[in-house]
């Protein structure tokens, strides 16, 4: 069903209109906005349930290792309506070994692919249409065949994940400040969206005409999904139906005021989670309660920029729990944090040079021996080698040119 939008937390108030939203754009925000270890903790939440029914993930953190065999597929997102840009999905591969990377064309008939997602059986790739009318679009990977393209109901769609179970689609539009949800059939086909969210409280921070959701994602419990708000310096949890993908609010987050909140990724455990901070040049360690989906967000911290122009793009977690790693755009470096206190403590070890301009988005390889750092200004993409025992990464190969390259998913 193609249900009216709701408004967060209102659900008796009337919905947003198009006509209010705005032309604000991710695009324009980035262009507008103008080591010491450093050890942070936060209180320790209630334990998690040992059995919930639910499946659990770790969204952003590399599965276990396996052994690499052969070139694997790394798909590159781009912006197809700007001087420079791209004409589709990038296609290429890499070797799990080396890191090097090859190009192999263009999947065209998307429109501004700049976030992608992988279904959980590998078979249907998703990318945002990141547009005024947002969008998503499904693309089986066997063929490469456009299996269509749904309406987000809101504008400028940045950001997608699959729920762990591979029936749900969770999108996020920027532009709007809204959240949706899309069926996802056998076919890996989507449906009509099932849910729609607009942000409308509270306020927007300092800076911020309103809300700019930039991220929706499964916490580690399966059963509630997190939104990660930029305008109104929220982070949202929603309880997922699982029969008909409709949303219910049970909790809010707040950052502090003009954080602009990005991107968050759990640890392992399930119990903590990691935020990148992206107008205040700040990270945030944040416990978190699989029963209820409470998150509570922990003291800002140091991301390694030494005080220069910087905006944090997004964190990911090594499998194993013991590191995780920032993508600073502008200070164009990668921050090495060691993860203490089983997953409630980030000490900062020290930054590494990107190798490029603008990291907007970082990947782990599905073994996590490789890191990809997608970077925008410089159209480029940069392998590392991660060594997930002492949190060290080391630059391998010659940088992948790809025309402004603002997300890399590698297979």
């Amino acid at each position: 069903m193609d249900t009216e939008a709701r408004t967060a937390g209102e659900g008796s108030s009337p919905p947003r209109r198009d006509g209010e939203r705005g032309g604000w754009t991710r695009r324009r925000f980035v262009g507008a906005v103008a080591g010491t270890a450093a050890v942070v903790a936060v209180p320790s939440p209630a334990a998690p349930p040992s059995d919930t029914g639910a499946p659990r993930s770790a969204p952003d953190a590399a599965p276990p290792s396996r052994e690499p065999s052969g070139p694997r597929p790394l798909y590159v997102g781009t912006y197809t309506s700007v001087d420079g840009g791209g004409t589709g999905i990038g296609l290429a591969s890499y070797d799990p070994e080396s890191g090097r990377i090859t190009g192999s064309g263009t999947l065209t008939g998307v429109p501004d692919p700049s976030y992608l997602a992988v279904h959980p059986d590998g078979r249907t790739l998703y990318a945002v249409d990141e547009r005024q009318d947002g969008g998503v679009t499904a693309v089986r990977l066997a063929d490469r065949k456009v299996l269509g393209t749904r309406s987000t109901g809101g504008a400028g769609s940045c950001h997608l994940s699959v729920h762990p179970s591979g029936r749900w689609l969770l999108s996020a539009d920027y532009g709007s400040g809204s959240v949706a949800v899309h069926p996802i059939d056998a076919s890996g086909a989507l449906g009509e969206r099932t849910d729609l969210v607009i942000h409308t409280s509270p306020p927007p921070g300092p800076g911020r005409q309103g809300p700019h959701a930039h991220q929706f994602v499964t916490g580690p419990d399966g059963g509630h999904v997190l939104a990660v708000d930029l305008g109104t310096d929220t982070v949202y949890t929603y309880r997922l139906d699982p029969a008909r993908g409709t949303l219910t609010e049970v909790a809010r987050a707040r950052t502090r005021p003009g954080a602009g909140p990005r991107h968050l990724t759990f640890h392992p455990g399930g119990r903590y989670a990691y935020l990148a901070n992206e107008v205040d040049d700040t990270v945030a360690v944040c416990a978190y309660d699989p029963r209820s989906g409470r998150l509570r967000v922990g003291e800002p911290q140091p991301t390694g920029s030494d005080g220069g122009t910087n905006y944090p793009a997004q964190l990911l977690v090594t499998a194993n729990g013991r590191y995780a790693f920032l993508a600073n755009r502008g200070h164009n470096s990668l921050a090495r944090y060691a993860v203490e206190a089983a997953g409630a403590r980030l000490r900062l070890l020290g930054t590494v040079p990107v190798g490029g301009d603008f990291p907007r988005q970082i990947a782990f390889s599905p073994d996590g021996r490789l890191l990809f750092a997608a970077n925008q200004r410089s159209g480029t993409v940069t392998v590392f080698r991660v060594d997930t025992e002492r949190g060290e990464l080391r630059l391998v190969g010659e940088p992948f040119a790809s025309p402004v390259a603002v997300c890399a998913l590698p297979l």
